[in-house]
């Protein structure tokens, strides 16, 4: 898969780009991401991006010019996405990540700064996604979520892709928790049922930390996981 960022500071991507699975996924080439500054598309002396907003107002706007541009020097794959980083956009979740994974070969993001950008870049988007209902400075740290959150979901980049099926939102429900060596730590011990031995009681028991866990931490994803149900349901009673 390939990425595209528009961004005004590249220089932001170069130390999460190389670090941890991230950095191995892209050194096997099992994704190439290509940073593309609007700077470079400028044609005045002093590489301007950014200009006053009609109408008045406080803050710059992105100029349309140098994003066009920017865009438009890149390869076209058939299956491309245009994703524009905003607080208006659609929020961040593991159901949008398995659909750029599976659907799309190219992914260009387009980061904002300053007050915003020029309307009439928006023809160019065909996605606008946010991380969260707040305001950052730029696009950057949602592109780079993003970029983390797809391309672990990519054949070959989780050494164990079993372990991919068995967490936090996959199935609707948040992960169970995990216990490793010693068996007992400052009075704490691992529960009984996962040094049983018994496999079957340690995937219920795994289960049921789901169930509580999402209906206790999470009961906005509880009762979407009660209706997904329901309606799986109806489906089969229905067929």
């Amino acid at each position: 898969m390939r990425f595209d960022i528009i961004t005004l500071f590249p220089d932001f991507f170069t130390s999460p780009l190389n670090s941890g699975l991230l950095g191995k996924a892209l050194a096997r080439e099992i994704a190439d991401v290509h940073l593309v500054n609007p700077r470079d598309f400028t044609r005045d002396k002093h590489r301007r991006v950014d200009d006053e907003s009609y109408g008045g107002g406080v803050g710059m706007v992105l100029k349309p010019e140098p994003i066009y541009a920017a865009v438009e020097s890149l390869p076209q794959f058939p299956r491309r996405e245009v994703i524009f980083l905003t607080p208006q956009g659609e929020k961040m979740h593991q159901g949008l990540f398995r659909e750029l994974a599976l659907n799309f070969d190219q992914i260009v993001l387009i980061c904002g700064h300053y007050e915003g950008i020029d309307e009439r870049i928006m023809p160019l988007v065909t996605r606008e996604v946010s991380l969260g209902d707040f305001v950052l400075t730029g696009g950057e740290i949602p592109a780079m979520a993003l970029i983390n959150g797809v391309v672990r979901l990519l054949p070959g980049t989780v050494g164990k892709e079993e372990s991919l099926k068995a967490e936090s939102f996959e199935d609707g429900l948040l992960d169970y928790p995990h216990y490793t060596r010693p068996a007992e730590f400052r009075g704490m011990r691992v529960p009984d049922v996962l040094l049983s031995g018994d496999h079957g009681a340690i995937e219920q028991w795994r289960k049921q930390q789901q169930l509580q866990r999402t209906r206790e931490r999470r009961p906005d994803l509880w009762q979407d996981w009660l209706q997904e149900s329901e309606d799986r349901t109806q489906e089969t009673e229905a067929g």
